[in-house]
């Protein structure tokens, strides 16, 4: 009896389309585009508080930096400059991400639902409540009058 040997290629080139075809599906681009980006943008704003913000705040206190502020060994003025960006960017994607693109959906978006027909209606022979697409009355056996057709009148 003779062993078969694995198929190793055929193995690896079905797991190598699997991890194609999980690789570049559009969600996963679209999301390392915007991990990339909001590295880059956070890296903008971090340079903004360190570099423009906290040497204004600064003024307050002439003779130290802000970055010497402390309490012992807890480093305050670091950690304010690190609120202060983490405030600085949660604003901006508030603002970029909420507001606008909330903006953009409600323009963009149906400005006016359908109505939506209603359930029941009345058959207009015997007056019984029947389901509003309802071709005959299961009450009285009538056939329904068409969509637009004239009003029935009973004698």
């Amino acid at each position: 009896m003779r062993i078969k040997p694995p198929d190793v290629r055929g193995e690896m080139r079905s797991f190598w389309k699997d991890f194609r075809a999980f690789a570049f599906k559009g969600n996963m681009i679209d999301l390392a585009v915007a991990v990339v980006i909001g590295a880059a943008f956070s890296t903008v704003i971090k340079s903004i508080v360190d570099n423009i913000i906290m040497p204004l705040v600064a003024y307050v206190t002439p003779r130290m930096t802000y970055t010497e502020w402390h309490f012992g060994k807890v480093m305050v003025g670091k950690f304010l400059a690190d609120l202060l960006n983490f405030l600085i960017v949660t604003l901006a994607v508030f603002i970029t991400i909420v507001k606008l693109l909330g903006m953009l959906v409600k323009k963009v978006g149906p400005t006016e639902e359908q109505p939506k027909e209603p359930a029941t209606k009345d058959c207009p022979f015997c007056l019984s409540t029947i389901p509003y697409r309802a071709i005959k009355c299961p009450q009285c056996t009538a056939d329904m009058p068409k969509e637009g057709a004239a009003p029935v009148t009973v004698p």
